[in-house]
């Protein structure tokens, strides 16, 4: 018996191996899984969505007398932004924050896209801080970084010949005040002015434009405390 089923064919040995692992009993697998009560603030819809829209009929009229009306559909109103229904969480964050670092909304507009006055690559800003001795930092601005309440700004400037760059976060606790010193005056055709690294096209030390800056600050300041200084007198005397 042995030596007749050592010769069955190979086809047979196949058909005995599958039916031993259909015989098999199956192992439990172990599994892990997690059970969550959704509460009824998450599970519900907005407001808005649940309101009924009803849609309006529009009608065109058609020249034959026994038919007056040629065709008529509903049209439905827009379906409301999910959005704007429910805004993203870091983005309400972002401005929350915004709101409490910028009260007045100065350094906003001072970078924003929509203000044709704003700071755009390629201008020198001067910043000051309140660390450092309050000295103030001036450089040419290659690169804005708007990300929300984490905007900031790349300027690059030649201390001792040697080039220094310095990134400064716009709405930080810690940056007193941000002015523009010099205006490009043909708009720069890119948004991070990287090239600006190379000799080249770098500007080099920009203290000369700073100091220009000031001297005509200076100017009109004197102008306006000699303009009241020459009335108090023309008054004691009187």
């Amino acid at each position: 018996m042995i030596i007749q089923s050592t010769r069955r064919p190979l086809s047979s040995w196949k058909a005995v191996l599958r039916r031993s692992r259909q015989q098999r009993i199956p192992q439990p697998l172990r599994t892990m899984a997690t059970e969550t009560t959704p509460t009824s603030s998450s599970s519900s819809p907005p407001p808005a969505l649940l309101q009924a829209r009803k849609p309006t009929f529009h009608t065109i009229k058609s020249n034959l007398p026994h038919k007056p009306i040629r065709t008529a559909f509903a049209v439905y109103p827009r379906v409301p932004s999910a959005r704007k229904a429910t805004p993203a969480a870091l983005e309400s964050y972002h401005a929350q924050q915004i709101r409490r670092l910028d009260h007045s909304g100065a350094r906003t507009a001072l970078f924003s896209k929509a203000n044709r006055d704003a700071a755009k690559p390629g201008d020198v800003l001067q910043v000051t801080t309140r660390k450092g001795g309050g000295e103030p930092f001036a450089g040419v601005c290659l690169s804005i970084r708007r990300a929300g309440v984490d905007t900031a700004i790349l300027l690059r400037n030649h201390l001792f010949k040697v080039p220094v760059e310095m990134w400064f976060k716009i709405y930080s606790p810690n940056v007193v005040g941000i002015e523009i010193v010099w205006r490009r005056p043909k708009r720069a055709r890119r948004a991070r002015l990287t090239y600006m690294r190379k000799p080249k096209h770098d500007m080099g030390n920009i203290d000369h434009l700073v100091e220009a800056w000031r001297r005509s600050r200076n100017v009109f300041t004197s102008r306006g405390k000699g303009g009241n200084k020459t009335a108090a007198d023309g008054r004691a005397r009187r």
